[in-house]
């Protein structure tokens, strides 16, 4: 089982963070801890050749030698996953290659700033992958395509960003009668004073 997906830049900042269980030692698992485990993570990374495996037991945050970090460096960007000994490393080696190229045709030559712009939509590609520690789908062409229909969706819906605006453009076109400026009950006068428009 897949228990973190670790993303981070050749300088250890983190670009995309995804923890599925709480490790058994560590009793906390608060943002420090979290930040601890990637900054370990990025130590035993980063100092390993180009050359050598790219499977390494967990470190101590993360459990040690009861789990595995398998990892792949592009460019600029590490992906890191942090898996129990059920899992195969050469097949988390090639779900790592199958979420990059999918990010690659996604954006078009993916690169860090896509993941640091667009990190709603690199976790709508991700959980199309793995959800909950477990891989849903390794074939790229169906994950492209569940994320064209997402922006199919999106478009025909006029996207999220778009919310704010149709909510206001649907009041402004709203036929509300006048709003009284005196409201008299009984004894009591009230003047409500004049609202500006949209």
């Amino acid at each position: 089982m897949i228990k973190a997906i670790l993303i981070f830049n050749n300088h250890g900042k983190p670009r995309l963070i995804r923890f599925y269980q709480y490790f058994p030692h560590v009793f906390l698992q608060t943002e420090d801890m979290q930040q601890q485990i990637i900054r370990e993570t990025f130590h035993l990374v980063s100092k390993r050749d180009d050359n050598v495996c790219n499977f390494l037991e967990g470190g101590s945050l993360i459990g040690g030698s009861d789990y595995k970090l398998i990892y792949r460096h592009y460019a600029t960007l590490y992906f890191v996953f942090c898996v129990d000994s059920s899992e195969s490393e050469l097949g988390i080696l090639d779900l790592i290659q199958v979420f990059v190229e999918t990010l690659d045709k996604c954006f078009e030559n993916v690169c860090e700033l896509d993941l640091i712009f667009h990190m709603d939509k690199v976790h709508y590609i991700l959980q199309e992958v793995v959800m909950g520690g477990m891989v849903l789908e390794t074939n790229m062409n169906e994950i492209v395509a569940q994320v064209e229909v997402q922006n199919r969706l999106e478009k025909s819906e006029g996207g999220f960003s778009a919310a704010p605006a149709r909510a206001v453009s649907a009041v402004k076109n709203m036929n509300l009668p006048e709003i009284p400026r005196n409201i008299n009950i009984g004894d009591i006068n009230i003047k409500v004073p004049s609202l500006s428009p949209f």
